[in-house]
């Protein structure tokens, strides 16, 4: 481990009562630590202290060695483990954690949000896309899905039938009756559509036109948002796939919840994840390294 250490000798001395005579003669080309462990075995007093310091002041653990500095932060995670490691994202802030999620390539991060709670999932694309986008970019199977689900309650799908065009209506009625509806205006059909046995109901829905369904989807889940977490998360991800690129999906992924997006990185390997986490708050990082790494203080104090 080497960290780069820009130390006050001046300071120093005065602290550690440190002639400059012996400093000159003894200790010009040793290190911070160096000069601390020979003051502290010669039996200085004031030496020990100062090294005792160390383990109970994070402003002094970041002005002795310069943890405002990524890369002096960087040479102590690099000693860590990956447990280690991942005890320092709850401590930082969302918008570093965000950028850490650039570390993963379209296809992982993708693969990660099929596996987020599906509201989450759903609000991110909405950072992306209209809904009528969404609904216009969804296969057809999955407006199927959505119209034939047990969530869905006849009546409102009846109440935006009376939305739909009449051409539709009556298409959608005459390939499941074998009836012509030349004499019925739209409010008469779907009132025949109403009428239809469940069987016949579910075959007319799925006999709509797809731009029809795109309609009445749309219709549905706009008054029952929640009803878009019903989609399937890989339909959405291959949405996502086809029409966006990686920074437009990171940017989106700032409305995932923060205990999602560290799970996230937590599959970063150590060289990345360490990077990532030279962001942290020095103050905040030095406190950490109070609390659960004081043996990498002390490697420092007594290498």
């Amino acid at each position: 481990m080497s960290i780069v250490i820009d130390t006050d000798l001046i300071s120093l001395m005065q602290r550690l009562n440190i002639s400059q005579t012996k400093m000159r003669e003894q200790y010009a080309t040793m290190s911070l630590e160096e000069i601390v462990e020979a003051e502290a075995e010669a039996g200085n007093q004031e030496a020990v202290e100062f090294a005792k310091e160390l383990f109970k002041s994070p402003s002094m653990l970041v002005k002795i060695f310069k943890l405002a500095d990524s890369e002096n932060k960087l040479e102590l995670l690099r000693e860590m483990s990956s447990d280690q490691l991942k005890d320092f994202l709850p401590l930082m802030e969302e918008e570093d954690i965000n950028q850490g999620l650039y570390y993963f390539d379209m296809n992982k991060l993708l693969q990660m949000l099929e596996e987020i709670p599906s509201e989450q999932l759903v609000n991110t694309v909405f950072e992306m896309f209209t809904e009528e986008a969404v609904i216009n970019y969804l296969p057809e199977e999955e407006l199927n899905k959505f119209l034939d689900s047990t969530d869905l309650k006849k009546n409102q799908i009846l109440k935006h039938l009376k939305d739909i065009p009449q051409e539709y209506l009556a298409q959608m009625y005459e390939a499941v009756s074998g009836k012509n509806s030349e004499e019925l205006n739209s409010i008469q059909l779907v009132d025949k559509i109403d009428e239809l046995n469940p069987l016949q109901f579910k075959d007319a829905l799925n006999a709509m036109l797809p731009v029809a369904k795109e309609q009445l989807t749309l219709g549905i889940a706009n008054e029952h948002k929640e009803l878009y977490q019903n989609f399937d998360a890989h339909a959405y991800t291959n949405m996502i796939h086809t029409y966006k690129f990686q920074p437009e999906l990171v940017k989106a992924m700032a409305v995932i919840e923060p205990d999602e997006k560290i799970k996230m990185l937590e599959e970063l390997p150590d060289d990345l994840l360490s990077i990532v986490i030279t962001q942290i708050d020095a103050e905040v990082f030095a406190e950490q390294l109070i609390k659960k790494n004081p043996e990498l203080i002390a490697q420092i104090i007594m290498k």
